[in-house]
């Protein structure tokens, strides 16, 4: 209720589309219109209205402002202020936060720090230097806002509300499994809730894409590093969204959009580890060229089973092999057996044909995400948690790469990855490497095999001796019987007794 007066309050209900609704949401927007401020664009609306919800409703903001073709242009410009552009608190705020965090007064870590530089829903940057015995140098300074903590554990609660009284209110959601999508925002959340897990995320990442030529990350400064501060390696560069700018410095618009889409299947596919949260607020190009992704906070695993199912949907999308597409998703089990693959493959090629080969302009991403949904539907494919961050990721690393190039062929462009990764894992070198780890698997279990037989044979032992002599029973156990019987005895008491006053009722009556 809440959430719907604040959208209403804000104007946001100017976008909605009455048209199509049944006639009680008609009902319900024209009253909520009612209520809303004069003079207030539809997008600067739902912008303030998320702002004032709070931080878990910024970042479905910062998805749809990647996402104009489904939002509109004008309404995807206005979210973009979600992005890296939220009020800033005060210096005075963060000093002290600083200060209590790294455990001494500021000037004992930073020579410098500014005024912020940069606010999002969660934390804000600040630029500040540093002088030590390896000279002077800057670096970005990331300071929670304090109190985002709370805000994040009442929203997550509303969320929770929310998905179990779908849940109750419509049976047939329960394959989209609304509850379990909560418990992963919360385990996200809880991750961008503490500042040393990103530094450790950035160290990581680190190690994967050091021969990566045209990616890199900032570097941790771990001892300028706590909970609820973050010091990194500072990073100039110009912003992805400001197309603008990227045109002034020359930058080929079309090569960074392949460089987008190729480094997030590099990191989701080959590593298995990638960056979750890579709107064009968090991405930057630098001097040399290179992609540079900021703000670790949210980051994505797959696991071998995630990674491959993804490289061989796209494969099949790519070679137009719609029979491999619905074999992969019966093989990993998200299409129940009860149906036809051949009927799965004839669906999916409803989805692939109207989108091969054309461009990202000539794609209306609202009607293919509608088509899905209902396939998903009529073949009781239920929500795979594991999956969300890796569909999430993918669906906006795509709305970021289309706004720097119209003309993007996705297909094209994850063609040389997904092939390679294929090659590698599911092709005669890929079997080999499976051969020689299930080989090294089989060796552990077979030293394994004395220690197994020894606990067999104790317990067998152990059996004889109970059979023999009884089973002992521990005094808490006892005790715990003797209350239960106890409480089954009352209620049988209790039972006689009702019965008996019931028969003495019916016999006075029949006096």
């Amino acid at each position: 209720m809440r959430a719907g007066w604040t959208l209403a309050r804000e104007g946001a209900l100017s976008l909605v589309d009455i048209h199509d609704l049944p006639a009680p949401a008609r009902l319900v927007v024209r009253l909520g219109r009612l209520v809303e401020k004069r003079n207030v664009s539809g997008g600067k609306g739902l912008a303030a209205a998320l702002v004032k919800l709070g931080p878990s409703w910024v970042k479905l903001g910062q998805f749809l402002a990647t996402r104009p073709d489904v939002v509109g242009f004008a309404v995807a410009r206005d979210l973009e202020e979600l992005q890296d552009r939220m009020p800033p608190f005060g210096r005075a705020v963060a000093i002290a936060e600083i200060e209590r965090a790294l455990g001494g007064p500021l000037n004992q870590f930073f020579a410098e720090l500014s005024e912020p530089v940069a606010a999002a829903s969660v934390a804000q940057v600040h630029k500040g230097i540093i002088r030590d015995a390896d000279g002077e140098r800057e670096v970005a300074v990331k300071v929670l806002r304090p109190g985002v903590d709370r805000r994040f554990r009442s929203d997550l609660s509303t969320f929770y509300f929310a998905a179990r009284t779908i849940e109750r209110l419509d049976p047939r959601s329960k394959r989209l499994k609304p509850v379990e999508t909560v418990d992963m925002l919360a385990r996200t959340v809880a991750f961008e809730m503490d500042s040393r897990l990103e530094a450790a995320a950035l160290s990581e990442m680190a190690e994967n894409i050091a021969d990566d030529p045209d990616f890199r990350i900032p570097a941790p400064d771990w001892n300028r590093t706590a909970r609820s501060v973050l010091t990194l390696e500072w990073i100039e560069g110009i912003p992805l969204s400001d197309i603008d700018r990227l045109k002034a410095a020359g930058f080929d618009l079309v090569d960074l959009g392949r460089i987008i889409i190729q480094s997030f299947l590099r990191h989701a596919i080959r590593d298995g580890f990638f960056h979750a949260d890579m709107h064009q607020g968090n991405l930057m190009i630098d001097a040399s060229g290179q992609l540079v992704a900021v703000d670790f906070g949210i980051m994505g695993r797959a696991g071998l089973k995630e990674r491959r199912f993804l490289a061989e949907i796209l494969h099949g999308f790519i070679t137009r092999n719609y029979r491999r597409v619905a074999e992969v998703h019966f093989e990993a089990g998200y299409v129940p057996r009860s149906h036809s693959i051949d009927d799965f493959a004839q669906a999916i090629r409803a989805i692939g044909e109207p989108i091969h080969q054309k461009r990202a302009d000539e794609i209306s991403m609202a009607k293919l995400l509608t088509l899905l949904f209902e396939i998903t539907e009529l073949f009781d494919m239920k929500t795979r948690p594991e999956l969300i961050l890796l569909q999430k990721t993918m669906v906006v690393v795509e709305g970021v790469a289309r706004r720097l190039n119209p003309k993007l062929d996705m297909w094209a462009t994850a063609d040389p990855v997904v092939r390679d990764w294929i090659e590698r894992n599911l092709g005669p070198l890929g079997k080999l490497g499976d051969l020689g780890q299930q080989t090294l698997e089989a060796g552990k279990s077979f030293t394994l095999l004395p220690s197994l037989l020894n606990r067999a044979e104790t317990l067998a032992e152990r059996l004889n001796e109970a059979a023999e002599k009884g089973f002992a029973l521990l005094p808490d156990s006892i005790e715990a019987i003797g209350k239960a019987e106890a409480r089954r005895n009352r209620w049988g008491n209790a039972a006689l007794w009702l019965i008996a006053l019931a028969a003495l009722y019916l016999a006075w009556k029949l006096v």
